[in-house]
């Protein structure tokens, strides 16, 4: 009777940290050493944030010597860092915005909503979107040069990624294609614009656009940058996306080809699964980068969310109250990417797993 080989049993996630940490006296040594340093390091830092912090009253009661963080100046802003000068009693619009996108995210973020539906569902709630806070749906209008703040942030990020990703599988695909000009063409967008700033590019947009388009100056302040976003990262993402198609062994396409497939059908059963599977950190990582260069907006006048912060601490009521904006922004941030890079590591291995069932 054969024996059956098992895998070795792997220990629990608790018992590799303490062997990590404390195996062993050089280990426990490090460990302690590291942990008093950054208890050394935090103590000041914590004092300011929660202990010495005010959390109510005035700006005067924040300008007191042994005064902490002013959370209350957080309070009485959070609507103009979150809307920007949006008007108030119009600024249900960007809340039902940025509450539509989240949900929407959420929901795409299931695998049994994974179908071809939810394309059409992002392009209507991309456009619907700019129709509600352009006053479209619900008069009256509001001009683009009050937007501001989160639904910036988010749409330029979304919709950039959204747009670029057809645009780089295309340059993708006609990088590696053997038609020279479309090969020589592809090579050409994707290094010049992997090869400028992209200051330069919102700048080309802002001040070139207008000047060398008939009509140019008619096309909006914002989509003339969301243009420029999607077209400067859709560069960056063909070249990841080539990387991942590097990836598959030339022996599937050419067995694709000995069963009568062709160049398309091959590409899109059997190539692009494979090559997105294996450049997920890599689209996550660069979508990241997509929402954190949103701030890079301001120099062109565009409130996204980091610039509305930095100008609320310009109140006269509220002046130089600059580390308490950054650092509620800075949180801001980081639940966003974090999520999205947890949610990267998940689905690295949900897909690991349905691969092997």
């Amino acid at each position: 009777m054969s024996e059956i080989d098992l895998p070795p049993s792997r220990a629990p996630e608790w018992r590799l940290w303490q062997s990590g940490l404390f195996g062993g006296i050089g280990n426990t040594a490090v460990t302690v050493v590291t942990l008093a340093v950054l208890l050394w390091l935090l103590a000041p830092v914590l004092r300011w944030l929660l202990i010495d912090a005010v959390w109510s009253g005035t700006a005067q009661a924040c300008g007191a010597d042994t005064a902490g963080a002013c959370w209350v100046f957080i309070g009485t802003k959070l609507r103009f860092v979150l809307f920007g000068f949006f008007p108030p009693d119009l600024q249900w619009r960007p809340a039902v915005v940025v509450l539509g996108i989240a949900v929407l995210l959420v929901f795409s973020a299931l695998p049994r909503f994974w179908t071809i539906r939810l394309i059409p569902v992002w392009l209507a709630a991309l456009v619907l979107s700019w129709l509600l806070m352009a006053g479209t749906i619900a008069p009256p209008s509001v001009s683009t040069n009050h937007w501001g703040g989160l639904p910036i942030t988010l749409g330029v990020a979304i919709a950039g990624l959204a747009f670029a990703f057809p645009i780089a599988l295309l340059l993708a695909l006609a990088r590696q294609s053997n038609m020279g000009l479309l090969r020589i063409c592809a090579i050409a967008f994707i290094e010049v614009l992997r090869g400028i700033p992209m200051i330069a590019v919102l700048y080309i947009a802002m001040l070139i656009v207008p000047m060398a388009v008939p009509g140019g100056s008619l096309i909006d302040k914002l989509l003339r940058a969301q243009i420029g976003v999607t077209l400067f990262f859709s560069a960056y993402l063909a070249e990841v996306i080539r990387a991942g198609l590097q990836v598959v062994p030339t022996g599937q396409t050419e067995a694709a080809a000995a069963l009568g497939f062709g160049y398309w059908k091959t590409t899109r059963l059997i190539v692009l699964p494979q090559a997105l599977r294996a450049v997920i950190p890599a689209v996550v990582n660069l979508s990241i980068g997509i929402l954190l260069n949103t701030s890079l907006l301001a120099v062109i006048g565009i409130f996204d969310l980091l610039n509305t912060a930095r100008t609320a601490a310009t109140d006269p009521l509220w002046l130089g109250f600059y580390t308490e904006s950054y650092v509620f922004t800075a949180l801001i941030y980081f639940i966003i990417c974090f999520s999205g890079s947890r949610y990267s590591l998940w689905l690295e291995r949900y897909l690991r797993r349905s691969q092997r069932g």
